[in-house]
Formats: C-alpha cells, structure tokens, sequence
C-alpha cells in the first residue's frame, strides 16, 4: 500500500524517508510513500508545518490517479514532417 503526499509550498522539498531515503518534490508536486513512512518523525514534522500534505492512502484512491502528468505527451516514432527538410529544398 502506498500513501500520497503532496508538496503546498511554492519551493522544492526534499522529504526525507526511513532508512536514509529522501523524496524530492518540486512545488505542488505529488509523490507516493509507504504506509509505515507516515510515522517518520521528520515527514510528520513537515506536516505539522503545513509544508507537505498526505492526501490519502492507498495506491489509486486519493489525488489524482494518472500523476502529475503535465506537459506534451510522449510521442512515438517520428515527429511530424511540417517544416522538415524537402527533396526539392537542397
């Protein structure tokens, strides 16, 4: 099970994790993290702050299910020809 976090401030975060682990989040930004990593004394720190916000638990049900996915979509194979190289232009 995975629990979402999500970054309120306007600067990046650096989330530290049991076991020396970190999760870096830019700003607004959502990551996930174990259940039992919602007890780490320093993840609960910047929660008390306001900085970090756990949004729900379980992997999927909370936030937005795709991620953070924003910007082009990936493309496959070639770009389009507009604008490319012709036989005729050389």
């Amino acid at each position: 099970m995975a629990t979402t976090v999500t970054n309120k401030t306007r600067a990046p975060l650096s989330v530290p994790l049991p076991r020396g682990k970190v999760l870096h989040l830019g700003p607004g930004k959502s990551g996930q993290i174990t259940v039992n990593a919602v007890e780490h004394p320093p993840l609960k720190a910047l929660v008390e702050r306001g900085d970090l916000e756990i949004v729900g638990e379980g992997a999927g049900k909370a936030g937005n299910p795709g991620g953070d996915q924003k910007g082009p979509a990936p493309t496959h194979g070639h770009a389009s020809t507009t604008g490319g190289r012709r036989s005729g232009d050389r």
